[in-house]
């Protein structure tokens, strides 16, 4: 049972700190909508767009820690990336060249 109980507060703590990080990104932003996507055993990004067209990405250990920690900054959360959300994402020459670079073998990630 302790064992239990100390893997709750672990999980109520990183979800708090993941909820603060989202609530940052929102005041800074003047807003935010987000999406949470399971990423196996990674656990779940939280994708972040802010009302400013701004755009980032958190990484929680659990798909529960991310949905708690999105419940606990309230924010909209969509349950597709798709779609008028998507559209709000506002993106600028450095991002459409990665794309672009990473689709017909232009620079690498790295």
């Amino acid at each position: 049972m302790a064992d239990t109980q100390a893997v709750d507060a672990k999980a109520e703590r990183r979800a708090a700190k993941l909820a603060k990080q989202i609530s940052a990104f929102s005041k800074a932003h003047g807003g935010a909508e987000g999406q949470v996507a399971y990423l196996g055993e990674r656990g779940a990004r939280i994708a972040l767009v802010g009302a400013d067209g701004e755009w980032g990405n958190l990484v929680a250990p659990t798909y529960r820690i991310a949905e708690e920690a999105v419940r606990k900054a309230e924010i909209t959360v969509h349950e597709e990336f798709d779609g008028e959300f998507a559209a709000k994402v506002r993106t600028g020459p450095y991002e459409w060249s990665r794309m672009a670079g990473i689709q017909i073998g232009g620079p690498s990630n790295g």
